[in-house]
């Protein structure tokens, strides 16, 4: 398989020296060459993210002499990125993401083109920004990206290589069209709101986006390059913890909505409203009319009302920081720990960031209780507004 590259003839190229130097034990591959040097040079990558998955492609795109490199993202770093979003180090906290790993980037290799895209990617401007490039990465972490970013790479005729990563997991493949199945053949419906938790509710191995986004530049390269077996119709499924690698195969679907021979989906669409999720990298704060504000629990508290305040989170996260007082039930055991609650009081529930706790209360509400309210912001809120002995985490 080999891509059309979209700006620039790579015959039309020369090296400098200086780049013969840098790129000389690629050269000296006879599948890379200077022909494959050239065509890298050539080529154009949008990454969409620069997190966990972005940093490793980012850097390796780089450093291998990819021309044009697009990234998009429209977050700022923070201390909680650190441990995994390697292009960004502890004097980046608080600056544009895009803008440090930019930076970085070119420190690493100052004759490419680094293109940023301070702006969330979405069905208003993915098309615009994608068109001009050659291969689509997926290194985002929610599923409405994840759908905008299969259907706008169906729909420009682009591959799309795709990472995702869980706690101690993680999954790659290439989709791409024109050569075999989309995303949307293999989940054709996102799953239900809530079932499946962000790495912010859940963790994730700091090491794995490293191991996911390698493989992700990898394939990008072999793209580029016509090189080697990609994964198009393979899924790659790694698991750290027995560090296994499976293959599952990947068929086409016929009757896919976009990439099948009837597709009904022939633009793009309002992929929250798909997903039933906000599409962003931020942990979800609700706002609802069962928000209580960290302030508005603690003049409560202050005034001796009688409130329980219930923890969905896990055990180990309430060792590293807890409410006085409250009270520990982890989400997955609530539905058989509702006797231990009182209808009559008034409930509070908490989580780390509001989102796990706005699940308890739903929960709660269909089995009859009224008198709840949700903690804006969780505790990290709490320990920003109203405790700061206690850690963010």
């Amino acid at each position: 398989m080999s891509l059309t590259l979209e700006r620039i003839d790579p015959q039309s190229l020369d090296l400098t020296h200086e780049e013969i130097k840098r790129y000389s034990r690629h050269l000296i591959m006879p599948e890379v060459g200077l022909v494959g040097q050239k065509r890298l040079k050539a080529a154009s990558v949008l990454l969409i993210g620069t997190g966990g998955l972005g940093s490793p492609l980012g850097m390796y795109l780089a450093a291998a002499g990819v021309g044009r490199i697009g990234l998009v993202d429209y977050d700022v770093v923070d201390h909680t990125n650190l441990h995994r979003q390697i292009v960004h180090g502890t004097a980046s906290v608080g600056k544009l993401k895009v803008e440090s790993a930019k930076a970085r980037l070119l420190d690493i290799n100052p004759d490419i083109e680094v293109v940023t895209y301070n702006e969330p990617f979405t069905s208003e401007n993915a098309l615009n920004i994608a068109r001009p490039y050659d291969v689509i990465v997926d290194g985002t972490d929610n599923f409405p990206t994840r759908y905008l970013t299969n259907d706008v790479s169906v729909l420009l005729g682009k591959p799309n290589v795709y990472g995702s990563i869980f706690r101690f997991e993680g999954q790659a493949s290439v989709f791409y069209a024109k050569e075999g199945p989309c995303y949307r053949c293999l989940f054709p419906e996102p799953p239900p709101p809530g079932l499946v938790p962000s790495c912010a509710e859940g963790g994730v191995l700091g090491i794995l986006p490293g191991t996911i986004g390698t493989i992700q530049a990898t394939e990008a390269i072999k793209l580029i390059l016509g090189i080697g077996n990609t994964l198009v119709g393979r899924l790659l499924l790694y698991d750290a913890l027995a560090m296994s690698v499976e293959e599952v195969k990947l068929r086409k679907n016929p009757q896919c909505v976009i990439c099948g021979p009837n597709p009904s989906v022939t633009a793009l669409i309002d992929y929250e409203q798909f997903c039933g999720v906000p599409g962003h990298d931020h942990e979800t704060e609700i706002a609802t009319q069962w928000d209580i504000t960290p302030k508005e629990l603690e003049a409560r508290l202050q005034h001796g009302e009688r409130l329980k305040i219930i923890d969905v989170r896990e055990p180990h996260e309430w060792d590293i920081a807890h409410i006085d007082g409250a009270q520990l039930i982890p989400l997955g055991h609530l539905p058989e720990r509702m006797n231990e609650l009182d209808s009559a009081e008034e409930l509070i529930l908490q989580c780390k960031s509001g989102a796990r706790s706005m699940r308890a209360l739903e929960l709660l509400r269909t089995a009859g209780f009224r008198k709840l309210k949700n903690l804006k912001g969780g505790i990290n809120a709490w320990a920003r507004e109203v405790d700061p002995k206690l850690p963010v985490y």
